[in-house]
């Protein structure tokens, strides 16, 4: 994780300062730019803040949510249930866009992080079946329900490129984004009631296999707003 992120701020310096001196002059133009930014992609729905630096470089920041719950989307061979499964991702971010070709600032380098505040999936399985064990008719109430949740909260570095401008020229165009989140390590946590309760034994071996779960690829559209 370490490697990673002295990676990105690497690649962010020399986003910043690794232009050649015939483009240092054009660099240090200050431009007073304002875009807002609505999103819609992998991440959820958003909005940024996109503030113009110089012809070449310009920073965003932002907050983007994405709340998906579903019921019964699979089925569990030979036990009768129900289950629900959700989804909640939310993190504010700040991003650095920059424009390596001065000819073409349609296409963008994009590094920066994000904070996940909330970055979890839940699955909740609820037994509706009657089953004979022995002289024992064992009902749902009997069995329980179980509910496993995994988190990725934390800080995610953030890498990827854009297409067309990321402020417009006039006063509205659409880019997009194609990138990553690298989050931190999911922690996983397993509930059991009643005859499911000796099920939290499987985290350590959850937590092992969702150890390299840690990619969340970014893919949006974008509909920029200039305000100044």
């Amino acid at each position: 994780m370490s490697k990673l992120i002295l990676f990105l701020f690497t690649l962010l310096l020399f986003v910043c300062t690794g232009l050649s001196d015939s483009h240092a002059q054009i660099m240090n133009e200050r431009y007073n730019k304002l875009a807002f930014q609505l999103s819609a992609g992998t991440q959820g729905v958003g909005g940024d803040f996109h503030f113009g630096v110089a012809r070449q470089l310009s920073l965003r920041a932002g907050a983007a949510f994405i709340p998906v719950k579903a019921n019964n989307v699979f089925t569990i061979s030979g036990f009768q249930s129900t289950n629900n499964v959700s989804v909640k991702f939310s993190n504010i971010h700040l991003m650095a866009d920059f424009a390596p070709f001065v000819k073409a600032q349609g296409f963008r380098l994009v590094a920066g992080a994000g904070y996940l505040y909330k970055a979890t999936g839940g699955l909740e399985v609820i037994p509706t079946g009657t089953y004979n064990v022995g002289n024992y008719n064992l009902t749902p109430a009997d069995l329980g329900k179980l509910n496993i949740d995994v988190s990725w909260k934390g800080v995610a570095p953030y890498l990827g490129i854009g297409l067309f401008k990321g402020i417009p020229k006039r006063r509205f165009n659409v880019n997009f984004d194609f990138g990553t989140y690298y989050m931190s390590q999911p922690r996983t946590r397993v509930v059991g009631t009643e005859m499911l309760a000796d099920n939290y034994k499987l985290e350590p071996q959850f937590n092992s296999n969702l150890k390299n779960y840690r990619w969340m690829p970014v893919m949006q559209m974008n509909f920029n707003f200039r305000i100044r």
